[in-house]
């Protein structure tokens, strides 16, 4: 089976976890998935079915958007609960100031990667140093954040959730962290849930317990399974001719010209495009070459044997 279908990843389960048991539900090896979750991370995870295992490189870069929780006055190792405690603050944080920061974590920041983290250093992982004691310089980075709105404050209990959507690379529990040492204080996540990935939403998943469940007592998944060009549902479409269907479709680039794309469109290069044949079979995706003059192709779904 080809395409794909959106899981609601439960807490403890690796990523991988999840692609093993679709393996096993759908039958088939060929089995993906786009955007890796932490085991403590519920929430969207995107499983790829199929041929749609060749939309992996094309998905990784989109951005994403969670709600996260967290609670001020602690600072733990890893940045989240389940690290060890290594600070603890007395002074407690009012609604109003914890509003009064944040504009200062949206847009384009620098992030400074966790110990706890699987970027590189000289070749080695930042964790495997991290579970040796050992402590090293990091660089920080950019990312982007496109929303951190507080969606709750307990003033009380110094905890609440926060709403953030975000480029990829960014790390949820260090801006925690570093929200709170913005106060004055220490902040680490306590709980992080994945609401939207690739332009899908947390009410197109289905749990995992209960796809197996369905499977259990008999019934199917292929109603839940998305069809591969609903991947790329934000590139626009493009039908082309049965004579230019046969040359895409054997890996031949398409004239712009006879495409009759607009002057802009013919010059707006990397524009990438869902590529359907005459008989609306999606073949893949297309990209423009302003050097070349033509729609070359980027990824091929459909050959024409198929068509």
């Amino acid at each position: 089976m080809d395409g794909m279908i959106l899981i609601d990843k439960p807490q403890s389960f690796t990523s991988f976890d999840v692609v093993a048991v679709m393996r096993g539900l759908f039958h088939q090896k060929k089995v993906g998935h786009t955007g890796t979750l932490d085991p403590m991370v519920t929430g969207v995870l995107p499983i790829l079915l199929g041929k749609a295992t060749r939309c992996a490189p094309f998905l990784e870069d989109t951005n994403k958007e969670y709600q996260a929780q967290f609670q001020l006055g602690t600072a733990t190792d890893t940045q989240d609960s389940t690290g060890n405690i290594i600070a603890v603050s007395e002074r407690k944080v009012t609604r109003q100031e914890l509003e009064q920061v944040l504009p200062q974590f949206r847009g384009e920041i620098l992030q400074l990667p966790p110990m706890y983290s699987a970027v590189q250093k000289d070749g080695q992982r930042l964790y495997v140093l991290a579970r040796q004691g050992i402590e090293v310089e990091r660089e920080k980075r950019p990312v982007t954040i496109f929303k951190c709105e507080l969606v709750s404050f307990d003033e009380n209990t110094q905890t609440g959730t926060l709403c953030v959507a975000c480029s990829k690379g960014t790390y949820i529990r260090t801006l925690c962290h570093d929200i709170g040492t913005a106060l004055g204080t220490y902040g680490m996540m306590t709980a992080l849930r994945r609401t939207v990935a690739c332009g899908f939403t947390l009410e197109q998943t289905i749990p995992l317990q209960k796809a197996k469940q369905i499977i259990e007592q008999g019934g199917t998944l292929q109603d839940r399974v998305l069809p591969i060009d609903s991947i790329f549902q934000d590139k626009p479409g493009l039908t082309i001719s049965q004579a230019q269907t046969t040359r895409f479709s054997n890996g031949g680039g398409l004239s712009l010209e006879r495409l009759r794309l607009s002057e802009a469109q013919q010059k707006d290069d990397g524009k990438v495009y869902r590529v359907y044949g005459y008989n609306g079979i999606f073949l893949g995706l297309g990209v423009v070459s302003v050097e070349k003059e033509e729609l070359r192709i980027l990824r091929l779904f459909c050959g024409e044997d198929k068509i």
